[in-house]
């Protein structure tokens, strides 16, 4: 049995996101974008800049996440804006995979 790492949160477990697809989680009240990218996990805030529309409502092109408003694209490894129409990234976070269980450290 793994031990949860230290400061990180359990948000999923890896057979509830297959690859190609996302899921929300609220981790001490902040929305979280989980991401499944060719069996690697990622995680982002799930608010974009421009209008707070979630993320987890977008779509997952490879690892570009599209924003359902306004289709702002961010990189799913770095929450970097590629391209859209506000000059914000979005908040990434460090994610581990212990087990069966997905962790991210908010």
């Amino acid at each position: 049995m793994s031990a949860i790492p230290q400061g990180f949160v359990a948000v999923a477990q890896v057979s509830e996101l297959a690859a190609g697809e996302m899921k929300f989680a609220a981790v001490d009240s902040q929305r979280i974008v989980l991401a499944n990218v060719e069996g690697r996990f990622y995680a982002l805030r799930d608010v974009c800049g421009h209008r707070n529309a979630p993320l987890s409502r977008g779509r997952l092109i490879g690892h570009l996440i599209e924003c359902p408003l306004h289709f702002a694209l961010f990189d799913v490894r770095t929450g970097k804006l590629v391209d859209g129409p506000i000059s914000a990234d979005v908040p990434a976070y460090e994610v581990r995979v212990e087990g069966e269980t997905v962790y991210i450290k908010p």
